[in-house]
């Protein structure tokens, strides 16, 4: 079985912010598959799907983005689901708004989800979708600052970066598609 989850944090306050990127894409695939995250599971809202005859468990954690190891390290544990069948889809600060990369694995890169993932697993090696949000900028450059990011990541989508996201967030249905049907390997032939 694979494992797909998408990082945001929980409550409608955050619902239409950058850093819940993840649940927005997945929300989108399970609408499209016509699944339903009916119930729940270690701390995440989870929906069990099959497509050409295999199962995949689709997981929103409810705990906050820090958190996230949390939830999915439970899932892990309780599906016996190895790291390589965990694809992870989170927001990245380090890519152009709309862009998507994906990764076999790696650091965090600064995302303290998938900080919280690797510490929980004791792995960095599963696969990842990120979808790129931009940096926010400080005088016409990018900004470093913790409190001017953290306002960013909880800010809400503009209507003209909605448009783009919308086209970012289709893209990222079709690269689940492809990691369930072909792998990662393939997956990120085609979309990167």
């Amino acid at each position: 079985m694979k494992l797909i989850v998408g990082l945001g944090n929980p409550g409608r306050i955050y619902a239409h912010t950058r850093h819940n990127i993840g649940f927005h894409c997945l929300n989108y695939f399970a609408r499209i598959h016509s699944i339903r995250f009916d119930n729940r599971q270690c701390r995440a809202r989870i929906s069990i799907g099959q497509i050409a005859g295999d199962k995949f468990l689709l997981a929103r954690p409810g705990t906050f983005v820090n958190l996230s190891g949390t939830a999915v390290s439970c899932l892990v544990r309780k599906h016996s689901i190895p790291t390589g069948n965990l694809l992870v889809i989170h927001d990245d600060l380090d890519l152009p708004l709309g862009k998507i990369r994906l990764r076999q694995g790696g650091g965090s890169g600064g995302h303290k989800g998938i900080a919280s993932i690797i510490s929980s697993l004791g792995s960095e090696d599963f696969p990842r979708i990120r979808v790129g949000i931009g940096r926010p900028e400080v005088g016409g450059l990018p900004s470093t600052d913790e409190a001017v990011i953290v306002d960013y990541v909880l800010s809400n989508f503009t209507p003209v970066e909605n448009e783009v996201i919308k086209t970012s967030i289709a893209t990222v249905a079709d690269a689940i598609d492809c990691f369930l049907a072909q792998g990662m390997e393939v997956a990120m032939s085609n979309f990167n």
